[in-house]
């Protein structure tokens, strides 16, 4: 695979910016993408895809006061970077003329970590061959195991940001995934089970990670479900497993801490910057750099090294997420959050990796000093009003907990609240931090590779709507 410099040459990129500020924009970037995917699914014991596909272009955006135009094109000819520039610039301001000359240093950025095997590498057979185990292993595990499909999907994305500031630099991304579902019938209907493994290296990740493992996990969960009882309804202490309460905290939590959001006062955290948002335990983190995390880059997609970003720090508001446009509105230092889906797209602010930092207690005591509650050892889809920071997730997996102990599973429920008073209502943290499953997070049309975690942890009242009478 070529990458983003063999296509487009330095002396090119600099021209095409030239052009794009000649009249009269304050800021022009370019930036170029070259990804190439491949996926594999396995369903009913037979292979139903096998896919590939490569896409490369550039987008071209160009800043004039608080305008901002943007073209992009699949065409990285000379002639073809050019038209997409004076789109840009006309879109942004119109008018003016002239040349302007910028000069282009080229910088490099550490990579959070390296590919040892690069899976366009490896054959199709092999990858073929990961899904088939994995869906022998769910099958082995009881015949109530009705239906399983299986998914192996891996993706490279090269990419080269330019700007008017002088900005060059790359990046190489590479990500390999796989995720089993089974569905387990019995009395009560069919439930189903749910793994996934994903990381930003590349083949290399099965030399730690079990496909016939992530099979059986995923058979368990739906065999676990065949004898849930309906959830109870009502307000109630919830215990939230290691990992598996991530996805809330970037929901209901990390939306309303991108600065877009809080420019727009449209966050529940606006102007509240420097005021105790949370418990005292709570630290809130959103960092790119994170070896091996599903949202972790080298440099984000405006071309600004991957940074760790405090939000929350013992309780306390620290600071918001930030793309270059709203950097630039406050002259503020950029945080590394500026990405997007593909050349397509402008950029935006955007969470990477966003967790709640470890605590001190063992988790069995966090369990065994707790009468009576929920205990979710995994959520699943939501909703959240970032203005309000009300939410609506469902319970994937989710137990009783009764005397100090997790004894029965349930289904059919949902956790709903409201992420301040979540964040107020932690009353204990956990010492088990884990990251969760890799996640897809979509914003206005676009979706990016994110990654979330927690340790175990305890919220006072939280309210779970279920079926239970």
């Amino acid at each position: 695979m070529e990458t983003s410099t063999d296509v487009l040459e330095q002396s090119l990129i600099q021209s095409t910016i030239g052009i794009a500020m000649a009249t009269g924009g304050e800021f022009a970037e370019v930036f170029v993408e070259d990804r190439a995917n491949a996926s594999a699914v396995y369903d009913d014991g037979k292979v139903e895809e096998l896919s590939s596909g490569r896409s490369r272009g550039a987008g071209i955006r160009v800043v004039a006061g608080d305008t901002t135009g943007f073209a992009h094109t699949a065409d990285l000819t000379e002639s073809g970077l050019r038209s997409a520039a004076e789109a840009a610039a006309a879109a942004a301001r119109g008018g003016g003329g002239g040349t302007q000359i910028v000069d282009l240093t080229r910088t490099t950025a550490p990579r959070p970590s390296e590919t040892a095997v690069f899976p366009e590498t490896v054959a199709k057979a092999t990858k073929v061959e990961l899904l088939a185990r994995a869906n022998e292993a769910a099958r082995a595990t009881s015949g109530s195991i009705t239906q399983v499909m299986a998914r192996y999907g891996d993706s490279r994305r090269r990419i080269l940001v330019a700007n008017s500031n002088g900005v060059f630099t790359e990046d190489d991304q590479v990500r390999t995934l796989f995720v089993v579902q089974a569905v387990a019938s019995g009395d009560t209907g069919m439930q189903t089970g749910y793994e996934s493994v994903g990381r930003t290296i590349g083949f290399e990740l099965f030399d730690s990670v079990d496909v016939e493992e992530v099979g059986r996990a995923a058979a368990d969960r739906a065999l676990t479900k065949l004898q849930a009882r309906p959830a109870p309804s009502g307000t109630m202490p919830v215990v939230i497993g290691k990992g598996g309460g991530g996805v809330l905290f970037h929901e209901a939590c990390g939306h309303g801490l991108e600065a877009d959001a809080i420019q727009k006062e449209a966050s529940v955290f606006a102007g509240r910057k420097g005021e105790q948002v949370a418990s005292d335990l709570v630290t809130l983190i959103d960092d790119g750099t994170v070896a091996e995390e599903w949202g972790a880059f080298a440099v984000d997609d405006e071309g600004t090294t991957a940074q760790r970003n405090v939000l929350i720090e013992d309780g306390v508001l620290t600071d918001y997420m930030y793309d270059y446009l709203r950097c630039r509105k406050e002259g503020r230092a950029l945080s590394g959050n500026g990405r997007r889906e593909s050349y397509q797209h402008l950029p935006m602010v955007r969470m990477t990796n966003t967790y709640l930092a470890n605590g001190d207690t063992d988790p069995d005591d966090i369990i065994a000093s707790t009468p009576s509650a929920v205990y979710v050892k995994k959520l699943g889809g939501g909703q959240v009003n970032t203005a309000t920071g009300d939410f609506v997730f469902g319970m994937s997996e989710a137990y009783l907990i009764e005397n100090g102990e997790i004894t029965e599973p349930l289904r059919e429920g949902n956790l709903i609240g409201n992420g301040p008073d979540v964040l107020t209502n932690i009353d204990v943290l956990g010492n088990d931090f884990e990251f969760g499953s890799p996640g897809t997070c979509g914003k206005d049309g676009q979706g990016v590779p994110v990654g979330d975690g927690t340790p175990t942890l305890r919220v006072t009242a939280m309210t779970i709507g279920g079926t239970a009478a």
